[in-house]
């Protein structure tokens, strides 16, 4: 029997986990788990067993998100629906311009160009709510937030099914180059926040999370129509390996939440300008904001860490060496050193407020010149990834 506890406004349910969870929870893991399974099974002339393990880890985290955050149940479900859909029309690659769905929905251009709209106008629609206190807008924000997330999803999911329509010695998972993972970053980021306001039962900083995005996106635009990255090229040879599979999703992971810290960080600064105007609004008190900006950055450094050393060992295999010196690795470790600095001072001397505050925005300057501005100004290893 279920023993609740009734403490304040919150309550608490003292049943072990598995005993929470729902029958719904039991039959989403079982069908995700058979999904994997005839994915297994079907496309194993294209895996091998290390590509078997990587689906199978991710049939796991997904199931224990979604347990833990129930709202992405139904987000899985959808995606792939929508998704089974979208290739179910494809006999081949000239469908996305002479069926409907596709052309206009559901073709992997299709789906990012959606995201991108949805992804702009989503902090207009959060602020929109914020400055006049209209919780229909702010509903509004979180289902245009979650849509474009859906539909980045999608459209990467997709455009893997295109590479292999091209041939199949061009297929591979769309996490390869500048404009994917800039489509990745931007609906990682806009879950990852969704997460957070599910949890904290505000969308108040909506707005503030939506323009790093909004940002992201503007530069996507800018790289598909201007550079034409939306081409979908054969893999380089330094990219022909399992290890991309979890060391760029698991990068990116890092890259958004730190994003989140450092605009909940701008959020903190500017509130603290003008307190009760702001708080009178909606936006969360200085103490949640703090733990809002930690909890980020203690996701972010994790994440970071492990990608870090799946990096290493992906570089043992492709180069020889776990570390080069390489200008990517270098700045790399100048992030980690940055937030590990940010959390030893947080936990040591008790730092919190408004320093820890422009710490996360400077932050996110040193996260920014990682990821893109190594590809930009500097040479190594890893220029693969320049425009």
């Amino acid at each position: 029997m279920s023993t609740q506890q009734i403490l304040g406004e919150h309550t608490y349910d003292d049943r072990g986990f598995l005993a929470r969870l729902s029958l719904f929870d039991w039959v989403w893991a079982v069908a995700l788990l058979l999904g994997s399974v005839y994915a297994s099974y079907h496309f194993a002339p294209w895996m091998d067993r290390y590509e078997h393990g990587i689906l199978y880890l991710t049939w796991a985290s997904t199931v224990a998100i979604g347990w833990m955050w129930k709202p992405a149940r139904l987000f899985t479900i959808i995606v792939a629906v929508v998704t089974l859909f979208a290739v179910m029309r494809y006999p081949d690659l000239a469908a996305a311009e002479s069926d409907f769905f596709l052309n206009y929905l559901l073709s992997s251009q299709a789906a990012i160009m959606w995201m991108c709209a949805l992804f702009l106008a989503a902090p207009v629609v959060y602020f929109a709510g914020l400055l006049g206190r209209a919780a229909f807008l702010e509903r509004l924000g979180t289902a245009m937030m979650w849509l474009a997330s859906g539909a980045g999803l999608v459209g990467l999911l997709v455009r893997w099914w295109e590479s292999y329509l091209i041939a199949p010695e061009v297929g591979r998972i769309p996490v390869t180059n500048l404009y994917e993972v800039f489509v990745l970053f931007a609906f990682t980021t806009g879950l990852i926040y969704l997460y957070y306001e599910y949890r904290y039962q505000t969308r108040a900083l909506g707005g503030f999370v939506g323009l790093i995005i909004a940002a992201s996106i503007g530069f996507l635009l800018w790289y598909h129509f201007v550079q034409g990255a939306h081409e979908i090229d054969p893999l380089i040879p330094a990219l022909q390996s399992w290890w991309m599979k979890i060391h760029v999703p698991t990068n990116f992971v890092a890259y958004g939440a730190f994003a989140i810290a450092a605009m909940i960080g701008v959020a903190y600064l500017i509130q603290a300008r003008m307190p009760d105007a702001w708080q009178r609004r909606g936006l969360p008190s200085p103490e949640v904001m703090d733990d809002l900006m930690y909890k980020n950055i203690a996701l972010g450094f994790a994440f970071f860490t492990i990608a870090t050393i799946l990096g290493a060992l992906w570089a043992a295999e492709a180069w020889g060496g776990y570390w080069s010196w390489d200008p990517k690795e270098t700045w790399s470790l100048i992030t980690w050193l940055n937030y590990a600095a940010w959390l030893h001072l947080r936990f040591t001397k008790g730092w919190r407020g408004t320093p820890m505050a422009w710490w996360a925005v400077v932050g996110l300057f040193v996260v920014t010149f990682t990821f893109l501005g190594v590809n930009i100004f500097l040479s190594g290893l890893h220029s693969y990834g320049e425009l």
